[in-house]
């Protein structure tokens, strides 16, 4: 018999951080989260998210063994202020039963049916700054530090159980040449020049600091348009310099500053942390900081994160100039191979980009959509 349980204490919110450690522990391709950072987004006293949000977290039981986790979410933001009268859902994990899939999403059901809410849509964070999608393709491939890796079977049962495909985002695995364009550096040039652009660099994290909140202005200005958007939060923006400040090295940053020293454009790399962080299993101490260490000093691959614009700027070849400025560093630091966040499937503006790269489509992910 399968139960669900709404869990409250510290020690069953252990349980629901650490059960994927033990449904992964023999997956080569799975790379885990740290256990702490985790504690944390999912702490309602510590998380300002819950500013305007709720959750509730079920773990499902099957002869008094854990099988299953999942995080039902209200997004205030998302319901009252843009109209979207949906339920979502999180950190799903579960064995391979359909009928523990099954209970949980169950709970989604009821809590969605509770607020008067239309439909459900999942597995997604709390806002669009954190990890969506299940996996459908790449199974062979590690996941990267912002997103979740997933079995086959993950899909299966949502297909099986009605759900419809969403949103739905790629992912590329990109090759650096071991010399730059000469039409990207020709281009930079030429746009740097017509619009008297300049580059910032930086030589230490502290000098990141004042340009966060610009940089994170410039993605709400970015991506508004998308159909996941929900613009990002002052509270949310504190949230995340601190949580992700540790994994940034500011050679990997790249800003744009038009003649007046307004932010205009921004890229964020950062080298591959997941070999780093699979040897870390979950923990910084008391070895795991210097695999990350290492990876930050020592890597021939990198993710690229994000890239802002703004739109004034957009369609006039800045981005010629931050290619220019991130094949350097690459070349600079051995770098081969670079990683693409997850772009929607339709933001092929983005996909565009990188055709002079050989780009391989290598992994591709969705979420989930059901009414109630």
């Amino acid at each position: 018999m399968i139960t669900t349980q709404l869990i409250s204490s510290k020690s069953d919110l252990k349980k629901f951080v650490t059960f994927p450690f033990k449904l992964y522990k023999d997956c080569k391709h799975w790379v885990p989260p740290l256990i702490k950072d985790e504690m944390e987004t999912l702490d309602k006293a510590k998380n300002p998210v819950f500013k305007n949000a709720e959750s509730w977290y079920y773990l499902a039981y099957k002869n008094n063994k854990v099988v299953g986790r999942i995080a039902v979410i209200l997004n205030h933001l998302e319901v009252n202020e843009q109209g979207k009268k949906k339920i979502r859902f999180g950190w799903l994990d579960m064995v391979d039963d359909i009928e523990v899939t099954k209970a949980l999403l169950e709970r989604v059901y009821e809590k969605g049916r509770e607020h008067n809410l239309e439909y459900t849509e999942g597995p997604v964070g709390f806002s669009n700054m954190e990890k969506a999608g299940i996996l459908t393709m790449g199974f062979d491939e590690m996941n990267t530090m912002i997103t979740w890796y997933h079995y086959p079977y993950y899909a299966e049962h949502f297909e099986k159980l009605g759900f419809e495909k969403q949103a739905t985002w790629v992912e590329y695995r990109l090759r650096i040449p071991e010399t730059i364009f000469e039409k990207v550096a020709k281009f930079s040039k030429i746009v740097r020049d017509r619009y008297k652009l300049s580059v910032i660099r930086f030589k230490d994290k502290k000098e990141i600091l004042p340009y966060v909140d610009e940089m994170f202005g410039l993605l709400n200005k970015t991506y508004n348009t998308l159909q996941t958007f929900v613009p990002i939060q002052q509270y949310q923006i504190d949230y995340y310099k601190k949580k992700y400040f540790n994994f940034i090295h500011p050679d990997y940053i790249c800003c744009i500053k038009d003649e007046t020293g307004k932010l205009i454009a921004f890229s964020i790399v950062m080298p591959s942390f997941s070999k780093a962080l699979k040897k870390a299993n979950g923990k910084l101490f008391p070895f795991g900081w210097t695999h990350i260490l290492k990876a930050q000093k020592k890597n021939d691959t990198a993710a690229f994160y994000l890239i802002g614009i703004d739109p004034e700027y957009q369609g006039k070849g800045v981005t010629a100039i931050i290619f220019e400025e991130m094949q350097n560093l690459f070349n600079s630091k051995g770098i081969h191979t670079v990683e693409t966040n997850p772009e929607l499937k339709e933001n092929t503006a983005v996909q565009l980009l990188w055709k002079d790269y050989s780009p391989e489509q290598h992994k591709e992910r969705s979420t989930f959509k059901k009414n109630l």
